[in-house]
């Protein structure tokens, strides 16, 4: 296995300003995700979000990837590309933005429907794969091991009657967007890494109505469920050092659905 990045926590405080300009750039590509906007309208805001705060984003050009967000619709689960696709009423959309400031990495992912809802069952698809998020970064605060916060998120997913996406987990994030270790959405077997201090993780759960199995399109990039089942998708990226956890993703570092858990961020 790879070496394991370290962060010091001046290091973390740099990839907490990349980590709230994802959350600025977030914001913006969800508010032009109205009925009958294109995806690469969404595309647009989030890219302009990020230029105006003099930071670089970390999608476009990744491995060839042709935009600043991944926007995944209804059964699309991760890695969708924008375009002239347009959105209408209960679409369950999930979009995906990096930023680099300073050569170190923010990671962070949202869900949500557009205009009015017409399913119960979207709801609760978005809701709780944003619960088992929650559920995953309070479990990394006390966790021993990486793959306490899978377990975590497994949790949530299947007292729901969803199920984590097979085969695609969270990472470890710094000088680069994806590095070691693997973050699980899942109970895996074997030990995993332990908890360091000075660890950054991005937590991802991706959830699905149906099955957990899924297959990537023609354009090598989007990974839909193999059934046609809407699926969602939240992430954040969160440091972990001496005196607790951050949410580097998040401009109060989690406390609003932190502190209900019981756990109390502390900043780097």
């Amino acid at each position: 296995m790879a070496r394991i990045e370290l962060k010091t926590r001046e290091q973390m405080r740099v990839m907490a300003q990349a980590g709230v300009i994802v959350e600025r750039a977030l914001a913006a590509a969800k508010a032009a995700c109205v009925p009958g906007a294109s995806t690469s309208a969404a595309d647009a805001e989030a890219a302009r979000v990020i230029a105006e705060a003099g930071a670089t984003s970390n999608f476009l050009g990744y491995h060839g990837f042709p935009a600043t967000i991944c926007i995944s619709v209804n059964e699309e689960v991760v890695h969708g590309i924008p375009g002239d696709r347009v959105l209408t009423d209960g679409d369950v959309v999930s979009i995906d933005c990096g930023a680099v400031v300073d050569g170190w990495h923010g990671d962070s992912a949202i869900s949500f429907i557009v205009g009015e809802p017409v399913s119960d069952a979207d709801a609760k698809l978005v809701t709780v794969t944003e619960r088992s998020l929650w559920a995953g970064i309070a479990a990394l605060a006390g966790a021993s091991r990486i793959g306490e916060v899978g377990a975590a998120v497994e949790d949530v997913a299947e007292a729901a009657g969803l199920h984590p996406l097979d085969g695609y987990v969270g990472h470890g994030i710094g000088t680069a967007m994806h590095m070691e270790p693997d973050v699980p959405n899942y109970r895996t077997r074997g030990r995993s890494p332990h908890v360091q201090h000075g660890m950054c993780l991005a937590i991802e759960p991706m959830l699905v109505i149906g099955t957990s199995e899924s297959a990537v399109l023609a354009d090598e990039w989007t990974v839909v469920s193999l059934d046609g089942s809407r699926a969602a998708h939240w992430e954040h990226s969160v440091a972990v050092h001496e005196d607790g956890i951050w949410v580097l993703t998040a401009s109060d570092g989690g406390a609003s659905r932190l502190v209900p858990l019981g756990i109390t961020p502390v900043a780097p």
